[in-house]
């Protein structure tokens, strides 16, 4: 028998029908030669420090820093997990090989191989990789399983990553906490999370010490074409009114009239950034709430596999475009012309050599139905960007005219679209009409030697503060380090340097939100005062710089491509750790405060838990925020309050929820967390069973199907 695992149950039954294991089991579907089981999401994680030994349950700085000779992993403390942990583990033990269908990824393959890893499976195992969940994409994956050795590389790497932030994370949240901060306040630090919170507490700064300057220019219009005096900006009004005074006894006269065509170059397919970026500016959404959209629509499959970090198609899918722009019949007014002659091949669109593990994120040619107006927009987006690479580029002329008034030179520029080749495909969208309205500004012809009156004028400004970051500027920032990079080719050299993976910048920026380091007001996110005083009381550059976590970044998909080691990797980041304690250990910093507690969570999500010993001082205690988990169903959404209960964001399609009020008593916060974090409450006291006169003290178990039952 043949073992399949999926991440999720959804995938698990769409692959069970297509390779004909119909019958449905308990925790599994079987047939046709076949077993298809599942996870739903992180089965496994490292273990805690309590874990290790019990002198690290209690947070001291004299225990510090906490560097287990070997790292171990074990079950997450969830009773549905668990259950179907079992099942997987009986079905490794009995089958002939397995087929890892996890999440097509690094974070997938990290799951899946600590789940064979605990389940101590022995026998082979394939791996299906795939780029949608398209039966035709399902089916061709099964035709060409790949060895599961093939991927050694991206689980070391994933394995790298979370040790790395575990030694990180656990070690120095406890040491700032410990050093710095005051009363319950926990200090988070994280090896993505504190050099992002980093460059948005430096652009705060740079905004708090601006001071606004007034200036002056000298500006001129010519036969109804503006033009701008080339010398620097005039600090003083009495200055530009005597420049104003000269500009009057002079004509104007034209020395200089260029007129060019040029090519604007096709915008690039979606990678998950790019999404987020444009998604952010043109709706509003969240990082999270875009990656939340695309992966729903992903899994609907209308759209191929999103958390990718490149802009281009494989060469191998050249062939199969055209059928996909035939199969997008909402757009048929935009694909027809495509259509009528063969699909070109570009290398800014076809490159095995800029493929990663996946292509860019275009649509599978699945029509969407049943989706919502957020959905519904993301994949516009998607299918209009991947109709546009194929069109023409737009062909424009640009025009500089330079001029003389005495002594003073001006200039002008103007542009006008001949062609709009690519732009048709956005023609009715109303902020690209606009932005294409902005840019156009059409010019009259000019001579050479022509002169005449004209009509100058002062113009008087204010210099402006830097801008506050937006998610769409602070993810172009994670990308590249914080450096500003407009040049797309560029863009793409520095992606192996950015600060995090695609994946999980959303992920950070949220974590930064809940722990009320940053705020948002308007569309701007500014750093808060306790976020300020964090990144002021960490020293080490190392902690808070976004070149040099780029640069482990970097490391890390060297150890995925085979080319660096994941164990000088762990190395080089013990000696930091040792260093950084023993640094802080010895510094001398204001502690640090804050208005309300902040749950404790470092990046890889793993809760410390607290001693309870008398007579010790009281370490942190975590408030109980259920809005701040994640549902333990489909593994990919937080939890949000209802009318009636607590369900997860996504409740239409993932479906699960935790009622305020069950068998007559009213299930309190501390009920809810304990039934999301252990799968079980506390015996409750003066429960109603149906169809028992008596009321019954029991306890509340989450099954493996997610609903719940009493159990004594």
């Amino acid at each position: 028998m043949k073992l399949c695992i999926a991440e999720k149950p959804s995938v698990a039954k769409d692959i069970a029908g297509i390779i004909g294991a119909n019958q449905r089991r308990d925790g599994y579907y079987e047939g046709n030669g076949y077993q298809v089981t599942w996870t739903f999401g992180h089965f496994c994680t490292l273990k805690e420090p309590h874990d290790y030994t019990e002198r690290w349950k209690s947070w001291r700085l004299e225990d510090l820093p906490m560097i287990p000779s070997s790292f171990g992993i074990k079950l997450i403390d969830n009773a549905g997990a668990m259950k179907q942990f079992a099942v997987i583990e009986s079905l490794v033990s009995k089958c002939e090989e397995v087929i890892n269908c996890g999440d097509a990824g690094q974070e997938g393959e990290l799951i899946q191989r600590w789940v064979l890893l605990k389940a101590k499976c022995t026998v082979p195992v394939k791996r299906l990789w795939i780029s949608s969940l398209t039966e035709q994409a399902i089916r061709e994956g099964f035709e060409k399983l790949k060895d599961s050795a093939l991927y050694n590389n991206l689980y070391a790497a994933g394995s790298a990553r979370a040790i790395g932030d575990w030694l990180l994370g656990m070690n120095a949240t406890r040491l700032f906490t410990k050093k710095f901060g005051q009363g319950k306040v926990v200090l988070s630090i994280g090896r993505v999370q504190t050099p992002t919170l980093a460059l948005i507490v430096q652009r705060q700064k740079e905004i708090n010490a601006f001071v606004s300057e007034e200036y002056w220019e000298l500006k001129t219009i010519y036969r109804e074409t503006e033009f701008t005096a080339t010398i620097d900006r005039i600090r003083s009004e009495e200055k530009a009114n005597k420049g104003l005074a000269y500009l009057l006894l002079h004509d104007f006269e034209i020395t200089s009239f260029e007129k060019k065509e040029g090519k604007e170059g096709n915008p690039r397919l979606f990678d998950l950034t790019s999404l987020q970026v444009e998604a952010n500016k043109k709706f509003g959404y969240s990082a999270e709430d875009t990656l939340k959209h695309i992966q729903n629509l992903y899994e609907k499959k209308f759209v191929t596999y999103p958390r990718v970090d490149t802009t281009y198609l494989s060469e191998d899918l050249h062939p199969k475009v055209e059928g996909i722009l035939r199969q997008l019949t909402y757009y048929v007014q935009l694909t027809a012309p495509l259509l009528e002659k063969p699909i070109p091949k570009s290398k800014t669109v076809f490159d095995d050599k800029k493929v990663t593990d996946h292509h860019a994120i275009i649509p599978t040619g699945v029509l969407p139905g049943n989706i919502s107006p957020e959905e519904k927009r993301i994949y516009d987006l998607i299918a209009r960007r991947f109709i546009a690479v194929f069109y023409p580029e737009c062909k424009v002329s640009n025009t500089t005219v330079l001029g003389m008034v005495g002594q003073v030179e001006f200039k002008a520029t103007g542009k006008q679209i001949l062609e709009p080749g690519w732009r048709a495909v956005y023609a009715n969208d109303a902020s690209a009409k606009k932005e294409a309205a902005e840019e156009e500004k059409l010019m009259p012809n000019f001579e050479v030697g022509e002169r005449g009156p004209h009509e100058p004028r002062v113009h008087q400004g204010k210099t402006t503060p830097p801008k506050a970051y937006t998610e769409a500027t602070l993810l172009r920032a994670m990308e590249t380090a914080g450096k500003q990079v407009e040049d797309e080719e560029m863009r793409e050299l520095m992606k192996d340097n950015g600060i995090g993976r695609p994946s999980t910048r959303a992920n950070i920026i949220e974590t930064l939100f809940k722990r009320r380091y940053i705020e948002k007001k308007k569309k701007n996110i500014l750093a808060t005062q306790t976020g300020i005083d964090l990144i002021d009381t960490i020293q080490n550059e190392l902690l808070k710089s976004a070149e040099l976590t780029g640069n482990w970044e970097r490391k890390l998909r060297l150890i995925e491509k085979g080319d660096y080691s994941m164990e000088t990797f762990k190395q080089e980041l013990i000696q930091m750790v040792v260093e950084l304690t023993n640094e802080v250990k010895n510094n001398r910093g204001r502690a640090i405060s804050i208005a309300e507690e902040v749950p404790v969570v470092i990046e890889k999500e793993e809760k410390e838990k607290k001693p309870a010993k008398p007579r010790e001082p009281k370490e942190p205690k975590e408030e109980i925020n259920i809005e701040a988990l994640t549902c333990p169903k489909c593994k990919e959404q937080l939890l949000k309050k209802g009318k009636t209960a607590y369900g997860c964001s996504n409740f239409s399609v993932c479906g699960f929820k935790i009622p305020f009020e069950f068998l007559g008593k009213k299930l309190t916060d501390k009920h809810v967390y304990d039934l999301l974090s252990k799968g079980k409450t506390a015996k409750i006291k003066g429960l109603q069973i149906p169809g028992n006169p008596e009321t019954t003290d029991a306890r509340l178990v989450m099954n493996g199907d997610f609903n719940f039952e009493v159990a004594k």
